[in-house]
């Protein structure tokens, strides 16, 4: 089962000439987002010449994608750290909870992750590759609203973590505590201190990020909340404080709102760069590669026109490492075992029995309901992945066969709001149906946009995405001409996270025995390539 989950094996994908976002532009140069996916907080670590990048999975599972470049712009999925949330509340879907904004650091020979989870407690786990395999969650803190946990080993041996509070859980925020921890990592030493409040001055100030350089204790951390917001860098000569404080990234004169949240790290030729995230409503938080330099004893990132120390972000910049093998994340999957791709994620902890491979296909079992009137959006065996540009297509082939009476299988794009676009079987025909519910993750009632009757037999199901996040979905069946079903639909992120696509069979509430749908494959194509 874990092969299954975790993608073992799964190949480290090549330069696709069809990928549907590709930011080396092959001449020495890259274009922002590095990253046009939801990697949600993302925060990176260099070894040696590779880098590494851990991002927020909140309760989506695998959690704690880890990706892996040796230039920071071509970035591919090299595994999870965490094979399930280690909660059974996990074992339904629990929007925005979960992992909060982890940080990756390499020590001792090993790798670690720390995150938070405001409902929780500290986490954190290691392992000795990045690919894992990583030991269980281990609570070195439980606490309310504990969240955006990073670690430091100071040069005499001691171990401290920086963290941030949820208002929603602590009853306040824009404060910045450090931690003492034992030599393991694993538990709290003492009292935690009160290092930084942002006040009026750094509303929401969060994420933090804790570095050492030239005897300066430095805290990397966004304030001014998600849409709005700037980049922070506060330093002191004691980990403990007082700290000074500093803007050091907004969005200036450009287009990319609240440069947020993100991780510093160096490259073998001395230079400095700044990843972090901007929010792209439907799409996530997409990741943006800055130039960082210091002056004045000041990290100033991106570009900084009239040199005020604070800098703005850059469309374009030169690639830090040129000369590297292009690459983009995962995205198609032939669905041909013997593992899941490492792109996919399930909305809760999975049960093995919700798929295996048959016969060179992806075999998806109709998992009833756990109530009556419950909507995708209650569902955790649907299996998805991010939004990967800002137009795509995504097609895959399914075959109905195996599904019961009243059961279904299909495409979907899951948000808030969501649509599916789903086979059924109605005499010796099949049923396509489009079905909308707004309001998913909360009390929305799912109906039906569009039908159409068609013959038995495998079926295409494709979703076309256009700027915006406009979906139109659409179908074929024997070979003919795609068909659209329906009217556009416009995809809403989630609760923390952007939209998402994927694939799902289902059965009603109650249902004795459950039947299943075979996946052939599925494929994301850029929107003009088809």
């Amino acid at each position: 089962m874990a092969a299954l989950l975790l993608g073992a094996g799964a190949a480290t994908p090549a330069a696709d000439r069809d990928a549907p976002w590709v930011p080396d532009r092959g001449d020495g140069s890259y274009v922002n987002p590095v990253l046009f996916a939801d990697y949600s907080d993302p925060d990176v670590v260099r070894v040696s010449g590779d880098y590494y990048l851990v991002s927020s999975s909140f309760s989506s599972v695998p959690g704690l994608p880890v990706l892996h470049t040796r230039d920071l712009v071509n970035w591919a999925i090299v595994g999870h750290a965490l094979a399930r949330l280690p909660s059974p509340a996990f074992d339904r879907p629990q929007p925005g909870k979960g992992v909060w904004a982890p940080s990756i650091r390499h020590h001792a020979g090993r790798f670690w992750i720390y995150w938070g989870d405001p409902d929780a407690g500290l986490y954190m786990t290691t392992a000795e590759r990045a690919e894992g395999p990583w030991e269980p969650a281990h609570l070195v803190k439980p606490a309310r609203g504990l969240i955006d946990a990073c670690p430091l080993w100071d040069d005499d041996g001691r171990m401290y973590v920086v963290h941030a509070w949820a208002k929603s859980r602590a009853g306040f925020n824009a404060v910045l505590t450090v931690l003492e921890l034992s030599p393991d990592g694993r538990r709290v030493i003492g009292e935690g201190r009160t290092v930084f409040e942002g006040g009026a001055k750094h509303p929401t100030i969060e994420g933090p990020k804790l570095y050492k350089r030239d005897g300066w204790y430095w805290i990397f951390a966004p304030a001014g909340g998600v849409p709005k917001g700037w980049q922070v860098a506060l330093r002191s000569r004691s980990v403990h404080g007082p700290y000074e404080d500093r803007v050091v990234l907004a969005q200036g004169r450009t287009a990319v709102n609240g440069p947020h949240q993100g991780g510093w790290v160096d490259a073998p030729d001395g230079s400095d760069w700044f990843l972090h995230f901007q929010d792209r409503g439907a799409y996530g938080r997409v990741v943006h590669l800055q130039p960082m330099r210091w002056r004045d004893g000041w990290p100033v990132m991106g570009d900084d026109p009239d040199g005020d120390g604070t800098g703005e972000p850059v469309a374009r910049g030169r690639l830090p490492l040129p000369g590297q093998a292009r690459r983009e994340p995962q995205t198609s999957d032939e669905l041909d075992g013997p593992s899941l791709g490492l792109q996919w994620q399930w909305q809760s902890n999975p049960d093995p029995s919700w798929w295996s491979f048959v016969g060179g296909a992806l075999r998806l079992s109709s998992v009833p309901a756990a109530a009556r009137g419950d909507t995708l959006g209650a569902a955790g065996h649907l299996l998805l992945q991010k939004l990967p540009a800002p137009a795509f297509v995504a097609t895959t082939l399914v075959r109905p066969g195996s599904l019961r009476e009243g059961e279904e299988a299909g495409l979907v794009v899951m948000g808030r709001d969501y649509a599916a676009l789903t086979v059924s079987p109605r005499g010796d025909g099949v049923r396509l149906s489009l079905r909308l519910c707004p309001n998913a993750d909360a009390s929305g009632t799912e109906t039906e946009a569009a039908v159409r009757a068609v013959g038995a037999g495998p079926i295409e199901l494709r979703l076309e995405l256009d700027e915006g996040a406009i979906c139109r979905f659409s179908a074929r069946a024997g070979g003919g001409a795609f068909e659209t079903l329906g009217e556009p639909f416009t995809a809403r992120e989630g609760m923390w996270i952007g939209a998402k696509a994927g694939v799902f069979a289902r059965a009603p509430h109650g249902a004795a025995a459950a039947g299943s749908a075979l996946f052939d494959w599925f494929r994301i194509e850029r929107a003009e390539s088809r």
